[in-house]
Order: structure tokens, then sequence, then C-alpha cells
């Protein structure tokens, strides 16, 4: 494997980028009860602290993949970068739960343009055959992220206060930026085109997202329901405005015409939708149920993310070589196994017990993720990398939301408007239950489309075609 100074600086830095994004994530997850401890925040409020972050990144993933194929894709990286830096800074000075859920939804726009432009950075960059190894790589870096944002979030909240988890974080986001900026370059000259960014159907796109997540958080009343039925709505005018389309933001023909890409994009949208609200509903079970410090929750929690950063890279290089569906659906069924068996907790249930679990559903995630991947960018040409990676993205982030959708109908229904503080335990415990009940039903039929997607077709020397 020979790689020039270029490729090395590529990966390096969508690496570093990367690890950035999800430590940020994993380490507030384990900083959450302090938040609501110093802002008084609402147990609602309290999922909207993560919600917004991915509500704006699935906003803007889909727009943000077609102005890169048609503006330069290094160039909106870096444009992310800044956007991410500065508002992660900001959120460290928050005054208010408020304004630290709006600089949230800011810091998600830029997480949306480096997510939409890395893989695709990647993937046009390095040969068919190191594909699905470089993929592997940056995903790797997904879960160092993962694994050690939990650790460090914990240390961080218990002895200097959660603030400091965005300082640090600022920190590493300008040293990413001038990485960003030193080593990227700038992108080659594009052909003249006349395609471009349809605003009436993206607002569309937005508009139903925004009022799908919003309605949840007001569930069971009226308008919760008729924010969400308006949101499906929206969703529905956005496909089939994007279907006559000359020139889409969203590819409907990559789902009609193009079975592997459609099952594969499936497959993650209800992966990611099954398994994203594990920490954060564990965090609060560790925490608010066992009575566990922040420290010793984010120490057990690493189980997880170090079994995905340890093995993604390994099952990355795999998929190369065998059909990616095996181990795709491989690991989906172990994500199901590992759910059902987090619904039977109770406030006794063995602390190694749920390291082991956490394990498992790590391996079954490794097992699906880097592989998922590289079948989806394989199933497109070059043309298209930009649309394929933003729409993968937003199949990640949009299933994230779900998750966390998820939790709020559940919290919102059963907590109402409560302080997370004042939520007995015995409450919690019964509502984290029936939510992991659910998200192991949602793996079912991600198991066959992760097996029905059919075979990625390679030619004689094994690279994608």
């Amino acid at each position: 494997m020979e790689w020039n100074r270029r490729q090395i600086s590529l990966i390096t830095v969508v690496m570093v980028t990367s690890f950035m994004g999800t430590f940020l994530i994993s380490s507030i997850n384990i900083a959450l009860p302090a938040i609501t401890q110093s802002f008084g925040l609402s147990a609602v409020m309290v999922s909207w602290v993560i919600t917004s972050f991915l509500l704006s990144t699935a906003m803007f993933l889909l727009p943000a993949g077609r102005w890169g194929d048609l503006t330069g894709i290094r160039r909106l990286f870096k444009t992310g970068v800044v956007v991410f830096t500065l508002s992660t800074l900001m959120c460290g000075l928050a005054g208010s739960g408020g304004w630290l859920i709006v600089l949230r939804f800011l810091q998600g726009i830029g997480a949306a343009f480096t997510n939409t432009t890395g893989s695709a950075i990647l993937v046009a960059a390095f040969a068919p055959r190191y594909r699905g190894r470089v993929l592997g790589m940056s995903v790797s870096a997904v879960y160092l992220g993962l694994a050690f944002g939990p650790f460090a979030g914990g240390f961080l909240t218990q002895y200097l206060g959660w603030r400091s988890i965005f300082f640090i974080s600022a920190f590493l986001g300008a040293l990413t930026t001038l990485l960003a900026f030193f080593f990227l370059g700038k992108d080659e000259p594009a052909p003249r085109s006349t395609a471009r960014i349809h605003p009436r159907s993206t607002l569309f796109y937005m508009a139903g997202l925004m009022a799908i997540v919003y309605g949840s958080s007001h569930i069971p009343g009226t308008t919760g329901w008729s924010l969400m039925g308006c949101g499906v709505l929206l969703l529905i005018l956005f496909w089939m405005s994007e279907k006559r389309s000359s020139s889409p933001v969203f590819d409907t023909r990559l789902f009609t015409h193009n079975r592997l890409f459609a099952f594969s994009n499936l497959a993650a949208l209800i992966n990611y939708s099954a398994t994203f609200a594990i920490v954060f509903l564990l965090s609060l079970y560790l925490q608010k149920v066992r009575g566990l410090t922040p420290r010793d929750a984010g120490v057990i929690l690493m189980a997880q993310p170090v079994v995905m950063a340890l093995l993604s890279p390994f099952a990355g290089r795999v998929s190369d070589r065998i059909q990616p569906r095996y181990l795709t659906s491989a690991g989906m069924t172990l994500s199901a196994l590992g759910l059902a068996s987090f619904a039977l907790l109770t406030d006794t249930t063995p602390l190694w017990t749920i390291i082991a679990l956490l394990a498992g559903v790590g391996l079954g995630f490794a097992l699906f993720s880097s592989p998922n991947m590289n079948t989806i960018m394989s199933a497109v040409d070059r043309t298209r990398y930009g649309v394929a990676s933003g729409t993968a993205s937003t199949m990640r982030v949009v299933g994230q939301i779900v998750s966390m959708t998820i939790v709020t109908l559940f919290f919102a229904s059963s907590f109402g408007n409560k302080a997370m503080e004042e939520v007995a335990p015995a409450l919690f415990l019964t509502a984290m239950k029936w939510g992991f009940a659910v998200f192991a039903a949602i793996c079912v039929p991600g198991i066959f489309f992760s097996f029905s997607r059919g075979h990625l077709q390679r030619n004689q020397s094994g690279h994608p075609v």
C-alpha cells in the first residue's frame, strides 16, 4: 500500500474532523445531568440539547451534498469546520438552556458541511481497491471519538464542569481548521453547469423535518400530532418536487432505480434509528437510577465505541473481499439482540452485564457501518459521490433524529413537563425499557433490507464497477 503525501494529508484531516464531531456528541451525553442541574431543564428540554444539533445537521446535509458537487467539496468542508468551531466556543459561553439549544443548532450546520463532504473527498482521492480501507479508517476515527468522549466527558464534567467540554472541543476545532486550510488544498476546476438547488423543495424538506421533530415534544397533545402530520405531508411534497426536478438535491432515481443504493441507505436509516439513543438513555440510567458519578458512567459507556473503533477498519477491509451484505446483516442481528437485552435491565443488573451488552452492540455496529458505507459509495459513479455521501450522511442523522424522537415521545407521554430531577427512578426505568423494546423491533426490517440489497458487482480484480 503506497499513498502519496497528499492522500495521507487528506485522510488525516478527515479523520481528525470525524473524531472531533463524535467526541463532542458522546461527551455531552455524559454531561446531560450536570447541564440539567445547571439550567433546571425539563426531561423534554434535555433531549433537545441533543436533538437540536441532529435536526440542523439533517436539515442541511442534503442541500450541502448538492452544493458541494456544484461549488467544490473542499471549499464546503473548510466552511463547515469554521462554523463548527465558532459555534462550539459559543456553546461553552451559553447563559441559559435555551441559548445552548440554539447554539447547538448552529453547531449542527457546520457538522453538516463537513459530514457530507468528508467521505466524498476520500473516495475521490483514493483508488477503488482502497475505498473500503480508507472509509473504514474514517469510521474508526468516528468511533474513537465516541470511545474517548464518555470518559473525557465524565472526567471533565466531574472536575472542571460541563462547559470545559465545549472549550476543549473548540480548541480541537481550531487545530482542525488549520489542518484543513493547510493540507486540504483547492478543488479541481469543475465543468460549467446550469444545475442549481431549487429552494422550494429544500424548504419542504427542512420544514418537514422541523415539524416532525418539534411536534414529537408536544405529544400526546393535539398540537404535537398535528405538527407531525404536517411534517409528513411536507416530506411527501419534497419527494414529489424532487422527482420532477431536472437538478434534484435528493436524487429519487437512485432509490427507485438502484436497489443496492436504496436498500443500503434504508438499512443505515433503520440501524441508526435503533441504536443512537443507547448512550443517551444509559447515561441517564447509570447516573440517575444507579447513582454513578459522571466519570464512572463514562468509563462503562466506553465499551461500545471502543469495540467499534477497533473492529471497523477490519470490517472495512473484509468488505473489499466478500459481499458486504453478509457482514451488515450479521451486524444488524447482533444489534437487535443487544437492544432486546437492554429492555430487560433493572436497578440491580450487574454492571459487567451492561458492559458485555455494550460490547456486543459495538461489534454489531462495526460489522454494519463500514461495509454498508462501502456499498453506498460503490453503487454510484464518480459524478455522484457528493450526492451519495450527503444522502448516506442524511440517512445516518435522520436515523439519529428518529431515535431521539422516539425517546422524546416516551419522555413527553410519561414525564410531561417535570424536571428530570423530579422524575422517579422507577418511572424513568419503565420508559427506558419501552424505548429499548421499540428499538429492538425496529431492527427486524433492517435485517431484511441489509440482506436483500443484492450483490455489489465487482470486476475480475475484485474492484467495484
